[in-house]
């Protein structure tokens, strides 16, 4: 048998989720530096980082217990998607939420680009954007085509169903199950896509 410090990643998590406990100390140590630093870089906090770097594996420990983890060979790619996924929910927590109104003389979406924009917001909307584009690319390609002529080239139900030939109700039904799917893959993989 090999030891447990030499097996990859895969195997040892394969052997976690078949009853081998102890293997689970050797996954942590393997990786608790590079997720532990990879959170503090982004909070600048000792003790939130190890609060977040806790929760992270908690979540693993979870996930691997509730047999829904599928091993791709990216243990710590899933690892560090958590921990990062973790930090924008603790930026997000710890915002003041600031109100404002719209009414007839004022429209708050025609300021909006003026609005001044925290660093955790800019690194929360990048990763979003990235999440999404990395979301879209997984979809099928009819549902990826509508997604796109509608919401980044603009096009009507209409205009879509002409340009792909096929029904208004058929765009309509690909688009609802390109959103359905994106949910459903960024629930697999951990991912938030709200600010």
């Amino acid at each position: 048998m090999i030891a447990t410090d030499e097996r990859s990643d895969f195997e040892l998590v394969k052997a976690y989720q078949n009853g081998e406990k102890e293997v689970f100390q050797t996954l942590l140590q393997r990786h608790k530096q590079k997720v532990f630093n990879y959170i503090l870089s982004y909070v600048k906090d000792k003790a939130l980082a190890e609060d977040i770097f806790q929760d992270t594996f908690i979540k693993v420990v979870n996930t691997l217990r509730s047999g829904t983890y599928h091993d791709e060979g990216k243990f710590i790619q899933w690892v560090m998607r958590i921990a990062h996924n973790l930090v924008i929910d603790d930026f997000r927590k710890n915002q003041k939420v600031h109100f404002v109104y719209s009414n007839d003389d004022y429209n708050v979406f025609d300021s909006i680009d003026n609005l001044d924009i925290s660093t955790e917001d800019k690194i929360i909307k990048k990763q979003i954007y990235k999440d999404i584009h990395f979301l879209i690319k997984q979809l099928p390609e009819e549902q990826r085509k509508v997604l796109v002529m509608r919401h980044y080239a603009d096009m009507s139900f209409k205009e879509i169903a002409d340009k792909t030939g096929v029904s208004i109700n058929t765009a309509l039904g690909r688009m609802r199950y390109a959103l359905i799917n994106i949910r459903r893959l960024a629930e697999e993989n951990s991912m938030s896509l709200s600010m």
